[in-house]
Formats: structure tokens, sequence, C-alpha cells
């Protein structure tokens, strides 16, 4: 019976081409734009690690000035970053399965091929635990052990793309990569790894792509290296060295700490708190205790990951799609009334008022799927030009998709706007008489 429907619907969309062709591209706008800023806004809220992101907990401490709180929107909220010298500490516990200090840093790299020239690369600072932690996959080799955290080795771990570029793909596990004047071996290079949101690090740009150097975090201390991320400070290092700005309250480094449950969790609380009060006894951390140890999606929600212009416009997207429907209600009345006679022949040969009523209800939703699908087109259209100005802004690949969550969305709203345009015309036209039709007939 459906496919009977079905084919009756295609006939009466063939019999008035011109106005079944501007009631779906009346749909399918209202569903491309619906479509596009609801694959927007995904891309910024979907969980980038679905598989483990409860039991990922950022971790903050407020080592900030007693006078006035961290600056920000929350006036309660703790600085975004820890110290390096609360970061060591940390490292120390036996509580989380995996815990990473880890902050962005900025290094010059010399190639070994004379065609390329030396060239500025973000570089990650990170412990062995980092890749297990995140799930990070590999083409070849494997992230370093501890004991080059240790070291600390000069050793690192190449993104697929920055393998390509200076090994030209090959396995360069081995090979000799130069940076800042030291020669560091290759380990591993990482396998195709987009995971959306740079969710490891929100303190700055998260849209951009995973770094293309790791290196093993306690190099900060013989190489000197400085942060090319954000950075906060309440007050002056003890001295102008290097070893100086390490033990300031200077903090730019973020705290990842795996925690496999509950009581895990409860017990790093614990920890922490103990070394918050500790720390208060040789002066510091002069304000109240504000420890905030934060699974990964309350951060992104704490952090505003999504940006408000994003759901707004999905929003105003879905709000014109009514608007469209509502619209449509007329025309689908008009054209459905056009034919009331032919209806009142099928009432006065025995169809029920549900045969007629379903009948025209499946031509409103066939209208939307053929919407949905003009929709999708014009979706894809406006997100490959979404992805085109990313481009300019960074280097990163194609950072909006259309998923199989835009592709449900596209479905469910093309048959929720077809239910919305022809709910009340199917209504209209079964409740005719038939025998009135007749005698006009």
């Amino acid at each position: 019976m459906l496919l009977h429907n079905f084919r009756i619907a295609w006939k009466s969309l063939k019999r008035n081409p011109v106005l079944s062709t501007l009631i779906v591209l009346a749909i399918g706008i209202g569903i491309g734009i619906s479509t596009t800023f609801g694959a927007v806004r995904h891309a910024f809220a979907r969980d980038p690690i679905p598989q483990k992101s409860a039991r990922l907990h950022y971790v903050r401490m407020d080592s900030w000035d007693p006078l006035k709180p961290y600056p920000g929107t929350d006036p309660t909220a703790p600085p975004s970053q820890v110290t390096y010298r609360d970061a060591v500490e940390l490292m120390k516990s036996p509580i989380p399965t995996r815990h990473s200090a880890t902050f962005k840093s900025r290094l010059t790299v010399y190639p070994e091929s004379k065609e390329l020239r030396p060239f500025k690369e973000n570089v990650r600072l990170c412990v062995s635990d980092f890749f297990p932690m995140f799930d990070v996959p590999f083409r070849y080799g494997s992230g370093w052990d501890k004991a080059a955290d240790a070291g600390p080795a000069t050793v690192l771990v190449l993104s697929a793309e920055m393998n390509d570029k200076l090994f030209g793909g090959a396995n360069s596990v081995g090979k000799i990569v130069r940076m800042e004047g030291r020669d560091f071996r290759v380990v591993g290079v990482l396998g195709k790894w987009d995971p959306g949101i740079k969710f490891y690090d929100l303190t700055q740009n998260y849209t951009e792509q995973p770094e293309n150097f790791f290196i093993p975090f306690e190099l900060i201390r013989p190489m000197q290296l400085r942060t090319a991320g954000n950075s906060d400070g309440w007050k002056s290092p003890p001295d102008p060295s290097f070893e100086g700005f390490l033990q300031s309250e200077t903090a730019f480094v973020q705290f990842w700490a795996e925690l496999k449950d509950k009581p895990a969790l409860a017990a790093y609380e614990d920890h922490v708190r103990s070394y918050v009060l500790e720390q208060k006894k040789v002066g510091r951390f002069p304000r109240p205790v504000n420890n905030r140890i934060t699974p990964l999606l309350g951060l992104m929600k704490e952090f505003n990951v999504v940006p408000q212009q994003a759901t707004a416009l999905l929003v105003i997207s879905l709000l014109f799609l009514t608007v469209c429907s509502v619209n449509l209600v007329g025309l689908l009345l008009a054209k459905f009334l056009a034919r009331a006679p032919e209806v009142g022949v099928r009432r006065a040969l025995g169809a029920s008022r549900t045969d007629i009523f379903l009948q025209h209800l499946v031509e409103c939703e066939l209208v939307g799927i053929l919407g949905g699908a003009l929709g999708l087109g014009l979706s894809a259209l406006g997100i490959a030009l979404m992805n085109t100005f990313m481009k300019t802004m960074s280097s990163r690949g194609d950072f909006f998709r259309l998923d199989l969550t835009a592709l449900g969305m596209a479905l469910g709203l093309s048959l929720l706007a077809g239910l919305a345009a022809g709910l009340y015309p199917a209504w209209r036209i079964c409740r005719i008489a038939p025998a009135v039709q007749l005698k006009v007939s």
C-alpha cells in the first residue's frame, strides 16, 4: 500500500512540475541551510574521543593572586593551566592510570634534504603516557618509553604529514631530525589522526590541527624551552634566569589525568587537595582551595568550545526552515483542493478518509525527501566553502564534515518539514464530502 501511495504521489508531482519544483526548492533551501549550520555546530560539540572521554580529566589549581581572582568570564574559576613545578609534582602520583603534563613550543627544524630550507614548527612537549591516554594512532613505531621521559632522551614522534615532508612517507623510525642544534631520533610516526578540535589543549586555538612534532616534556629544562601558547602569571619570578621561570607562579602547562572510575577520581581529588594544603604551609596558593578536576566534555562546556554564534545560526536556520514549511501549507492546500473532484470519485468508490489522508501525506513526505536530497547537495557546497575559508585561516584539513549525524539531521528535517507543510492540507482534502463533489462533477 505504501509503495502504491508513493507511485501516485510521484505521478501527482509530475502533473504540476513547476509547482512541484517550487515546493521542493523551498524545502531544499531550508534544509540545506539548517544542515550546514548543524554540521558546523556539531564539529565543535561532538565528543572527540567517545570511547574514553569520561575517564579523561583536566586538572586545575588556584595558585593565583590573593588580591583578585583569575581574569575571565567566571570569577570563581582557577587559572586554566598549572605551573611547571606543580605539574612535575602531580606526575609523581600513582593514582591515575595515565597522566601527562603538556604544552606547545615553537622550534627551528633543520632538514637534511638540501631542497628544504630550515623552518619554524610547533612542537608538543608531553610524556610517554600522552599517546596511549589519547588513543593516538601510529603508522610506524610507537611513542617513547618512561626511560626516555626520565632521561630526558632526545627522541621524537612525527606526524604523518611531517614524515611525508621530511622522509617522503617512508618508515623513518631510527632516522635523525635536527632541531635547535640537537639531533632527535625518530621513534614513531603517527597514523591518520584528526580528532576535530584539538581537545588536549583547549587553552588557545583548538581548531588548529595537532602538532607535527612531539618530544619529551622534561627537555624543557636542558633546552630552556618557552611556551608558544598561553601563559599566565601574577608576580615576577624569584630570579630572572630560566630556572627562576620554572620555579615561578607562571601557569603555562596543561595537565591531564586518566582516572578509571569514581573511586579513583575521589582519591585523586583528595591527593590534589592534600598537595595544595602542603604548599600553603610554605607560602604558596594564597587563595582558598579551589581545585577543579574536570572530565573532558565538562571542560569543553566550561571553556565554551561551541561558539555561541554557531548555536545562534543553527536556531535561525531552523526558524527559516519552519517559515518555509508554513508558507508551503497554502501551496499544498491549493494543489490538493484542485483535485477535489477526483478525491470525491475515490471516496464514492469506497476509499476511506484514512486512505485519502495517507495518500496525500505520503506525497508531502516525498516532497520533503526530494527537498532533503537537494538540501544535502546545497549543504555539501556550503561546507566545502566554509572549509576553504578555514584553510585560509590555518593549515589544517577539512574541519567541517557531512558525517552520519549531519545526514541523519537532514533526513529527519526533510520528513519533519514535509509533515509540517502537508499535515493540514492532507486533513482538509480527506474531510471533503464526496456527494458535493459528485454533484459538481
